[in-house]
């Protein structure tokens, strides 16, 4: 007989039935029992009123993996409208120890630092497991509105021998005698690969060495990466990727339903035109200084309020941030030197994406490194693609842990990574 899952029951009401998953909850009465399993779809009700069934269901604990052969029967009371009655029931292996908090409450209520100590349990609770199917379906609208836009996908290295971004932390290891470090983000890689399909994306995780210790920062993440050419400046990767995020959310609404649903999550509308404002106007709605080079929290909190007031929008564009704080291989605005065309989209009142359009010509790249102050020979072979001709081009990469924490409304955004790394976690 081949398994059901549970959330197939409903079709097979009627018949004899045999799943699999583990010992959610047992509830022990008087004159019945009752068995709650879980699988990868929900869970499972079943109905024991054999004495013998009952001595044997006694000697199970929580978290140990059972199959159950039993009736699937109507019942409106019990998850999915379907209870499994006169069963048997085999244990699959031994009993479990039960996990340091109950998986069955509906919300954890351990600590997050016991709940990260004990993930590979703790990602078993609904809520938790809800969370990654969110980021599953995301990915999934990633690749797919990307693809529907001609885009090829690319596996670039991990390892890479300089930092991709100068000044920034990188992790450095050994290789081979060598030293290389873990891949910032797949910049260069992706860019070099425009000069092939004109339009590429990856899906990977990069690293980052920063000593940061907050709700928003991991020091390795999942980027989902973005770039093509040919085109006019950053309003072109701005509307690219307007219609990525849209068709992420799609997804997630499509694929992910029931865990939207665990979560009580609505996602939001993306507008048909994000609102955008520019660098000096954002400094002016957030009330920060003139001379302010970047944007703090504070300030990307009260553009985020501001976008909600005024246009209604959970998504807001801040273009044109100053070339100072932007990488070398950004393309300055024509009119605006100072001012780059690049761009960060606020989801939320968070920072979610970083893009623009960058550099396409070798002399440009030589002239802005040497504006820097930075030596060419680091950054050689990556360099040389630009002196074989590539077309003007710009890109995206949006955090995909910082994506699924702000649709979801979590407070850190360790709730919902499988296996978070940080500056003081690097197990399990």
């Amino acid at each position: 007989m081949q398994r059901t899952l549970s959330q197939h029951l409903p079709a097979r009401i009627g018949t004899t039935v045999r799943i699999a998953g583990w010992v959610h909850r047992r509830r022990l009465l008087k004159s019945v029992a009752f068995l709650i399993v879980r699988d990868a779809t929900g869970l499972a009700q079943v109905v024991v009123t054999d004495p013998a069934v009952r001595a044997e269901l006694e000697k199970l604990t929580e978290e140990t993996v059972v199959e159950v052969t039993a009736t699937a029967t109507a019942n409106g009371t019990a998850p999915a409208g379907v209870e499994l009655t006169d069963p048997t029931v085999r244990p699959l292996g031994s009993p479990a120890v039960p996990p340091p908090f109950d998986l069955y409450r509906p919300a954890l209520t351990a600590s997050l630092p016991t709940q990260l100590d004990n993930a590979p349990t703790a990602l078993r609770h609904p809520t938790r497991s809800a969370a990654l199917r969110i980021s599953a379906a995301a990915v999934a609208g990633f690749r797919a509105a990307l693809d529907a836009q001609d885009f090829v996908e690319v596996h670039t290295p991990k390892v890479v021998s300089s930092s991709t971004e100068s000044g920034a932390n990188v992790f450095a290891l050994d290789w081979f005698g060598r030293p290389a470090y873990l891949a910032q983000s797949p910049q260069f890689y992706k860019q070099l690969m425009v000069g092939v399909f004109e339009r590429v994306y990856e899906v990977g995780p990069v690293f980052r060495a920063e000593p940061h210790d907050t709700v928003r920062h991991l020091a390795q993440y999942t980027s989902l990466d973005a770039e093509l050419g040919f085109v006019t400046d950053h309003r072109d990767v701005m509307r690219v990727l307007r219609d990525t995020v849209a068709g992420m959310l799609d997804a997630v609404s499509g694929r992910a339903g029931d865990a939207l649903a665990t979560l009580d999550v609505t996602p939001p509308q993306v507008p048909a035109q994000i609102p955008a404002v520019h660098f000096t106007e954002a400094l002016t709605i957030a009330g920060a200084p003139a001379d302010e080079p970047d944007l703090a929290p504070a300030h990307e909190r009260a553009l985020g309020e501001w976008a909600v007031r005024e246009h209604g929008s959970d998504f807001l564009f801040v273009t044109g941030y100053p070339m100072a704080k932007r990488p070398f291989y950004t393309h300055p605005d024509p009119t605006r030197p100072a001012y780059s065309n690049g761009f960060d989209l606020l989801f939320r009142g968070l920072e979610l994406v970083t893009g623009g359009q960058r550099l396409h010509r070798h002399a440009d790249y030589l002239a802005a490194l040497a504006a820097r102050g930075e030596p060419v020979e680091p950054y050689a072979g990556y360099l040389d693609a630009f002196r074989h001709g590539m077309p003007p081009h710009g890109g995206f990469a949006i955090g995909l842990e910082r994506f699924v924490a702000r649709l979801v409304g979590a407070a850190n955004v360790r709730e919902v990574t499988a296996f978070p790394r940080d500056l003081h976690r690097l197990t399990p």
